[in-house]
């Protein structure tokens, strides 16, 4: 097992074109030993968004804190602290902050081979 504190990942910021006041921390990933999956967490600051892009694997998404907007190709969809969303293979997907706090988001994804 283990242990990764959250507050010990410096948080990056997303720099791919359409992202806006975003960070990331990696917290699981190969260089913790995980063989398979990689989980992240994001915040958005209030009006930040993630690009719209889409890719060909499935994640996982549980809202920490906060509220978002979640966008795909087919609806737009309000999450809050408490949900768990499933992004499917290529489908478009974005995550925008309409509140006045934070959002707070795990992300899970696939490692490569």
């Amino acid at each position: 097992m283990r242990l990764v504190r959250a507050s010990e990942k410096e948080p990056q910021p997303v720099t791919e074109p359409g992202a806006e006041k975003v960070t990331v921390r990696w917290l699981l990933a190969r260089p913790e030993g995980a063989p398979h999956f990689a989980m992240r967490l994001f915040e958005l600051a209030p009006g930040g968004s993630t690009p719209l892009h889409q890719h060909p694997w499935e994640h996982e998404v549980f809202i920490v804190e906060g509220e978002a907007e979640v966008v795909s190709s087919a609806a737009s969809t309000a999450a809050n602290a408490g949900d768990a969303l499933l992004v499917l293979p290529n489908e478009t997907h974005q995550f925008r902050n309409p509140g006045q706090k934070a959002a707070r988001f795990l992300c899970m994804i696939p490692l490569p081979e």
